[in-house]
C-alpha cells in the first residue's frame, strides 16, 4: 500500500540519485568537455524531485514526531551528496 512515507522514500532515493548524477557526471562533462546538454537534461527532474522531497518531508514530519533538529537534518540532507540515502537508513527504514 502506498503511504506518504513510502512515496517519500522513493522520492528521496530518486532525488539523491539525480543529485549525484548531476554533481559527479553532468557537471564535469559540462566544464571539462564543454557539453552542457546533460546538465540541462538532469537539472529539471532534479529540481522537481528536490521540491517534492521538501514538501513530503513537511507532510510526514508529524507522523515521525521529528524534533526541529531532526527535521533540519532531513531537510539538510537534500543538499548534501548521499544525504538522502543516510536519512532513509537512519529515519525511514524502520518505518515500514
Amino acid at each position: 500500500m502506498f503511504s506518504f512515507v513510502n512515496i517519500f522514500r522513493i522520492v528521496a532515493f530518486l532525488e539523491g540519485l539525480s543529485y549525484i548524477l548531476l554533481l559527479f557526471i553532468a557537471t564535469p562533462i559540462k566544464y571539462l568537455a564543454g557539453d552542457p546538454q546533460y546538465v540541462k537534461l538532469l537539472g529539471m527532474p532534479h529540481g522537481l524531485l528536490f521540491v517534492a522531497y521538501i514538501a513530503l518531508a513537511v507532510l510526514i514530519k508529524p507522523e515521525f514526531n521529528w524534533t526541529n533538529k531532526e527535521f533540519g537534518y532531513v531537510l539538510l540532507a537534500a543538499i548534501i551528496p548521499f544525504g538522502t540515502f543516510y536519512i532513509d537508513r537512519k529515519y525511514l527504514k524502520s518505518a515500514k
